[in-house]
Formats: C-alpha cells, sequence, structure tokens
C-alpha cells in the first residue's frame, strides 16, 4: 500500500480543517499527526516541507494538488494511528482538568447570582458588550475582554461581593436577513445555531457567566420591553415620523445606518446605495443634547471617547443669518436662504454661499439655464455618504446654481452654489462662504476663482501662511457699512460675533442659535429580521395609533420569502393577513407598521434586563434595578464607542424620567480592550523582471510586485526584518487585523484544544496592555503553556520523562 497523495487543507477557523490527510492508493485516509509538522500550515507558498519523525515530507505546488509525493513508511503511520487510543499524559493535563471543572460549575451553578441577594452586602455588575452571534463564530479577539471581566468578576467574589455577571445576545440583524435570503434559511433558525455555537465556545473557556440569566433580543419576552420603551417614547413625542433623506440601498432593500455605508456601496455585499427621501420613525434624541453633554463629566469613561461623545453632539454657539435671494435682474425677491454660523464676526468676508444638493430650496434657486446641470451634479452626490462628502482630505467639488444673493451685512451680491460638502442634515444645510478664514471655503473658493476677502487680522501676524486661510480669532478689518448701521471695525473677533447677532437681531436679518451636529436617531429599517414597531395606521386617514400595552408583545409573523419587495415597501407587507387588522378603540380597518426597528433598539437597554430576566410584568423590578444600577464596569470594543452608548444613555435619560429607573447614567466605567490582530506577515518586493529588492530603495511600494516570505526564511537584522539567505533585501513586517478575506482568523477552538483554555486566558492577559492593539504569536500561547506545565509539576505532579509540551 504506497502514499500517493497528502491533502493540506488551509488553517481555517474550525478545527480540524488544518490537519493534513494522508491518501493512499486503496482509498484509505489517515490524518497526518500535527504534533509533528514542524512548518507552518496555511501559509501561502509554492513549497512546503513538513517533518514526520525522521522522514522529510514534501508537497509540491499548492497545498493540496493531487499527486504530491511523500516520503514514508506505511507502518509508522498506521503505527501512529494506534497510539492515538492511547491517553496521552501532558505536563499540564488540561484535557482532564477543564472539562471536569466546567462540568461541575454548570451541573451546580456555581456562578449563578440568586433573585433575592443580601441586599447588605455590597454588590459589583461587571458586563461584556454582548456580542452579535455571527456564522463565523468566535475568534481570539473576542476572549480578551471575556477574560479580563472574568478575571475581575472571580476577584469581587472572592471579596465578599454580590457580583452580577451575565451573557447574552444582540440576535436582530441585517446578516442573517441577507443569509436568509440568499439560502430560503429562516433567521430565526440560523440566528439559532450561531447562538448554540458561540455559547458552547464560551463555555468551553470557563467563563463564570450566570446562565440563568442568558437573554436574547430576538425572544417575543424580551422584544415586548422594547416595544414598550418605544411607546413611553411615543407618548412624550420623542418618537415620531418625518420626510428625511436616507441612505437606501435598493439591492438589500432597506435604509442602512451612514456606518454600513462604505464609498457609496454597502458595507455588506458592496451594492450601491443612493441618498433618496423617506417617511421614517425618527427619535427625539436631540432634546436630550445637552444632558448627554454635560453629564459626561461625571463619568469614569476614557477621555477619548467622552471626547468622541462631545464631538458627535457638537454643540456649538453662534447665530442664523438671512440672506435675500435676487432674481436676475439684482431685484430682492421673496425666497431667503438661511445660514447657519460660529463666526459671525466674519459675515462682509462671506464671498459666496453654498447649499447642499439635498436642500430644500434648491429648485427656486436655480436658474433655468443651470438646471440639468445642478440635477446631474445633485444626483452624483446623492449617492455619498456623509462622511465621504465631509472628508477633509478629499478634493471639494460644486456647480453654481446661476441665481445670487445679497449679503446683508455689506449689500453686495453673491453667488450661490451647490457643493456636496455641505449636508442638508445639520444646520439649515445653507452656509455662507468665508474663504479667507476656513480651509474648505478656502480650498473651494481657489478651484472656482471666487473672490477671496480678509476681513479679520490674528495679533500675530506671523500666524498668516501665504496662500492659506486663517481660521482663527483676532480683529476685525475691512467690515465697516454705515447704510445698514454696522461697524466691526477694530473690534476682537469675541466682540464684533456680538455686536453682528446684535444688529441681526434688530434688523430682522438674524438671530443667536445655539446648534448641534447630533442628528436625531433614525430609527426605522425596511427589513423582516427585527422588532416590529407597536404601531397601526387608520386605514381612511392614515392616523397613527400606539398598539396597546396589554396587547405586546408584537410578534413577527412567519415568511418564507424575506427577499426586498423592490418597491421601497419592507418585506413584512408581503405578510397580509398579519398587515390587515383593527384599530380595537374605533372598530375601523387598519394596517400594521412594515417597517422595523433597527438592531441598535434591543441592544440600549440589556444591562437592565440582566438585573431581572424572567419579570413578566415590568421591564425591571425597582427594588433590583435600585440596588445593581449602575453598571460597574463595561467592557467592549472603541467601534461602539460612540453610537451604541450614545443610543443607551438617551434610552436611559427617559427611562429615568419616568421613574423606571434610579440613576441618570447606565455605566459607571466604560473600558475599550484593544484590538489582536493576526500574526505578522512578511513580505518582499519583487521588481518587473521577479528579482528580489530591499523595501528601503523606493518610496514607491505600490508599484511593485509582492510576496509572502515563510517565517523559517527570515531573521532580524538591527531595527528591521531581512532575507535569512540575502540579508540586503529588507521585508515589509506587518500585523494585519483578522479577517475571513485574508485568512488570518485565530480560532479559539483550535487554541483551546491544543493548548486548553486556561493557555488561551493567560497568553490573552500577558500579551500586553489591555488597552492597546496586540499581535497574535502562536510561539507565545506555547511559551504559557509550557510554563503552567512546569507550575503543575512543582505543585501537584512529578516529572514525567515522556511529557507533552513541557519537558
Amino acid at each position: 500500500m504506497n502514499i500517493t497523495h497528502v491533502k493540506v487543507e488551509p488553517f481555517a477557523p474550525s478545527p480540524p480543517l488544518h490537519h493534513p490527510t494522508f491518501l493512499f492508493s486503496s482509498g484509505q485516509k489517515l490524518p497526518f499527526p500535527r504534533k509533528f509538522i514542524t512548518a507552518p500550515i496555511g501559509r501561502s507558498s509554492s513549497f512546503a516541507s513538513f517533518v514526520y519523525k525522521k522522514h522529510t515530507l514534501l508537497t509540491h505546488g499548492c497545498f493540496g494538488v493531487r499527486g504530491s509525493r511523500i516520503r514514508s513508511s506505511v507502518s509508522e503511520v498506521e503505527e501512529e494511528q494506534k497510539q492515538k487510543s492511547v491517553v496521552v499524559k501532558r505536563a499540564y493535563p488540561f484535557n482532564e482538568i477543564e472539562p471536569k471543572w466546567q462540568r461541575y460549575w454548570e451541573e451546580n451553578r456555581t456562578f449563578r447570582t440568586p433573585d433575592d441577594v443580601d441586599t447588605s452586602k455590597p454588590k459589583y455588575y461587571v458586563l461584556d458588550m454582548f456580542p452579535y452571534p455571527s456564522g463565523a463564530g468566535l475568534h481570539v479577539g473576542h476572549p480578551l475582554g471575556y477574560t479580563a471581566t472574568d478575571i475581575l468578576a472571580r476577584f469581587k467574589r472572592m471579596q465578599g461581593y454580590n457580583v452580577l455577571h451575565p451573557m447574552g445576545w444582540d440576535a436582530f440583524g441585517l446578516p442573517a436577513e441577507q443569509y436568509a435570503i440568499e439560502t430560503g434559511t429562516h433567521p430565526k433558525l440560523t440566528t439559532l445555531t450561531n447562538i448554540n455555537r458561540f455559547r458552547s465556545q464560551l463555555k468551553s473557556l470557563g467563563f463564570s457567566y450566570d446562565w440563568d440569566r442568558e437573554i436574547s433580543t430576538i425572544e417575543p419576552e424580551y422584544y415586548k420591553w422594547t416595544q414598550w420603551i418605544f411607546l413611553q417614547l411615543l407618548k412624550r413625542g420623542l418618537a415620531y415620523q418625518a420626510e428625511v433623506p436616507v441612505n437606501w440601498c435598493p439591492a438589500l432593500g432597506t435604509v442602512l445606518a451612514n456606518e454600513e455605508v462604505v464609498d457609496g456601496v454597502s458595507e455588506r455585499g458592496g451594492h450601491p446605495v443612493i441618498r433618496k427621501p423617506m417617511r421614517q420613525w425618527m427619535l427625539k434624541i436631540t432634546a436630550y443634547a445637552d444632558r448627554l453633554l454635560e453629564d459626561l463629566d461625571e463619568l469614569d469613561w476614557p477621555e477619548s471617547i467622552k471626547e468622541m461623545q462631545r464631538n458627535w453632539i457638537g454643540r456649538s454657539e453662534g447665530a442664523e443669518m438671512e440672506f435675500c435671494v435676487l432674481d436676475s435682474d439684482g431685484r430682492e425677491t421673496d425666497v431667503k436662504i438661511t445660514v447657519y454660523t460660529t463666526r459671525p464676526d466674519t459675515i462682509f468676508g462671506a464671498t459666496y454661499l453654498v447649499v447642499a444638493p439635498e436642500y430644500t430650496l434648491l429648485s427656486s434657486i436655480v436658474s433655468a439655464k443651470q438646471s440639468e446641470i445642478v440635477e446631474e451634479y445633485k444626483d452624483i452626490a446623492l449617492r455619498k455618504s456623509d462622511l465621504e462628502r465631509t472628508e477633509l482630505q478629499k478634493e471639494k467639488t460644486g456647480v453654481f446654481s446661476g441665481c445670487y444673493a445679497k449679503n446683508p451685512a455689506n449689500g453686495e451680491p453673491i453667488p450661490i452654489w451647490v457643493a456636496d460638502y455641505v449636508l442638508g442634515s445639520y444646520g439649515t444645510g445653507a452656509i455662507m462662504a468665508v474663504p479667507a478664514h476656513d480651509a474648505r471655503d478656502h480650498e473651494f473658493a481657489s478651484k472656482y476663482n471666487i473672490p477671496i476677502k480678509w476681513v479679520v487680522t490674528p495679533n500675530d501676524e506671523s500666524c498668516i501662511e501665504s496662500g492659506k486661510a486663517y481660521s482663527g480669532e483676532g480683529i476685525v478689518i475691512n467690515s465697516s457699512n454705515m447704510m445698514v448701521g454696522l461697524d466691526i471695525n477694530g473690534l476682537s473677533s469675541k466682540e464684533a460675533a456680538h455686536k453682528v447677532i446684535e444688529w441681526a437681531e434688530k434688523t430682522g436679518n438674524g438671530k443667536k442659535k445655539v446648534n448641534y451636529k447630533l442628528r436625531d436617531w433614525l430609527f426605522a429599517r425596511q427589513r423582516y429580521w427585527g422588532e416590529p414597531i407597536p404601531v397601526i395606521f387608520l386605514a381612511d386617514s392614515g392616523e397613527s395609533i400606539p398598539v396597546l400595552e396589554t396587547e405586546l408583545p408584537l410578534t413577527l409573523p412567519e415568511l418564507d420569502d424575506f427577499t426586498p419587495t423592490g418597491t421601497g415597501e419592507p418585506p413584512l407587507s408581503k405578510a397580509l393577513s398579519w398587515v390587515k387588522t383593527i384599530d380595537p378603540s374605533s372598530g375601523k380597518p387598519a394596517t400594521r407598521e412594515t417597517n422595523t426597528m433597527p438592531q441598535w433598539a434591543g441592544s440600549c437597554w440589556y444591562y437592565l434586563r440582566f438585573m431581572d430576566p424572567k419579570n413578566s410584568k415590568e421591564l425591571v423590578d425597582k427594588a433590583k434595578e435600585m440596588y445593581w444600577s449602575p453598571v460597574d464596569i463595561y467592557v467592549g470594543g472603541a467601534e461602539h464607542a460612540v453610537l451604541h452608548l450614545l443610543y443607551s444613555r438617551f434610552w436611559h435619560k427617559v427611562l429615568y424620567d419616568i421613574g423606571v429607573v434610579s440613576t441618570k447614567e447606565p455605566f459607571k466605567c466604560v473600558i475599550n480592550q484593544g484590538i489582536i490582530l493576526g500574526e505578522v506577515q512578511y513580505m518582499a518586493c519583487k521588481d518587473t523582471d521577479g528579482n528580489y529588492i530591499s523595501t528601503d530603495s523606493t518610496n514607491e511600494m505600490g508599484e511593485h510586485l509582492q510576496e509572502i516570505i515563510p517565517e523559517e526564511r527570515v531573521v532580524k537584522s538591527g531595527e528591521f526584518f531581512v532575507l535569512k539567505d540575502n540579508p540586503n533585501i529588507r521585508l515589509i513586517a506587518r500585523a494585519h487585523k483578522m479577517s475571513k478575506s485574508r485568512g488570518n482568523v485565530v480560532n479559539p477552538d483550535d487554541v483551546v484544544a491544543e493548548y486548553g483554555a486556561d493557555s488561551l486566558r493567560l497568553y490573552e492577559m500577558f500579551m500586553g496592555p489591555f488597552r492597546d492593539s496586540k499581535t497574535w504569536n502562536t510561539s507565545g500561547i506555547e511559551g504559557v503553556h509550557r510554563f503552567l506545565g512546569r507550575t503543575w509539576r512543582l505543585i501537584v505532579g512529578s516529572p514525567l520523562p515522556h511529557g507533552y509540551r513541557g519537558n
């Protein structure tokens, strides 16, 4: 019997796919013992060498190519198979210790927090940002935060605290719906399968969660209270419908949040996204803007996160000024453009106006000659996300409207432009452009030959850079018009701003205004897999009627077809028997709302439900909430620093106002863990002839081909990495964020199977500062595993002459 083939599966995020397999001529298959492999598996290379006992096993070409030859003996392979039936003694027997105690903890509910705790004892609520259960399962980045909170929870229990340390699932979301569309599998089945996998992975890592308190946002018993919160918002005028511009993706058939749009296409699937007005449910988070801003000062959060939230809220003081639109003969019309400015002191320097492509009055301020050009520009602009449009580095574009407006300060006619760097959702959707004192305006004016007029001189004239705008404060110049009674020459910027606002309010040309970047929360999605919005609409009048609280939860109907309707109507509109209903108070025919809530909804308040997860009568028992609130430590990724935390704080403050919660803020302390990057990859550059060239020989590495170099061909020389056989060739050494597309995802299941959960947990805690990004290194976990083996032998066992990993 001869070996004809070695099949080597690439490293994949689920065991045991990374193990090679012998394929004999007889058709028999035997796994190759991974512990004898000395070359890395899964790396891209045209040649791979493995060592099996004393024999070198070679595969030529890509891994898994049939016909590869191997030098070994069948007897050795069969001998290895026999040895598999023998229990391997390990220096640190994690395979005996960990399952035993994990089973004990589960059977005895060791980490259960009783419903009625002794409230005379101090409490400690330590919480992880609960995960979305994706089909990919956990990767080694997840246990970093979970291990840290687990250590803290165990420590506090030993100190005598009542500890609340729960886990649950943020389970609604677009990925499951897209998978349902592609495969026909109901998103609930997919989601439950993923949850089961996540749960088993977490349990295999030995975390001390109270699994009796496990919750999932997709369960009606949970989203009943999400719907209840929505009704409270509706009662207080904090939920309303409005026609707003949205990111509409025709292919996905849904509205997308700004963060779900990248370079004008959907983050998931890469489908084109356009901006168009749609009637949507909105939540009035702006009503809480000042409180959200002021209460940040009381929080034990990283200053960087608090600053991000301050910038997102974006409170500014300034003025609204009115510019009268002129007709073709230069006469004033009834149309006025209101702009918001934080620098009213620069009004004499406003040499043009800019309106957003989606500006509501755009059609009335565009000349017939420019109408077609403006419409074409508008179509292009509305395909971009807000982030793309306001990116500072991008080249500014715009088109002339064909019309002019009158500057109220100096009476001069100034052109009105349409440009996408102004957003319809911020301020009034129009700005007065002062190119001498704003970098964006200066870039735009320079490109389109618009006059640039200086009206502020810095106290230190050395601050002025030739050819650039000066955006700071100083002494006002060129700013006097006695015909309108305004002279601010010689005043400081602050004094001048105050005087301009007084003049504007006196003459009716404007008023003082506090503005926010924060926009009301778009709270509707054209999806099936989300919480139904508990509202019906009367068939005869279209009036919206809230569903009675006694009828909650309003559950999702069963659907077989989740595909977009193509009309803009959500998939729920296909459930006709569910959509058609009767208003119980009037008996009139009505239809249900067919939009669903966004994924953010269920994750806004889950920390409260963990306090009292089985309560069917109220969201949370008041006594339990008063004891456990607020969350003492909240750990999660920095990517949630703004939206999730801001939305949670908003909902919490509303619940505080109506007496459901006893604290103004939900999370006392927030900590962000760093990202775990994939292992370092070494890249060599080649010229067009295929010769290696050193990376320090050119500044334009993108022009050259790059090749992955196996680690065994790399050595370190000083601060750099070079080819072992040619030290003159300096390499690129770079670690990337783990992703399936790069093939560098490390699955914790593989690590636990080979080294044990203790090794993984200990290694991740020793990788470096918790908040910093870190690079995964398999040799590092091997070192930790050997350390555990030595510790075990020192304390418990005697040295093993033939021990496994550690002798």
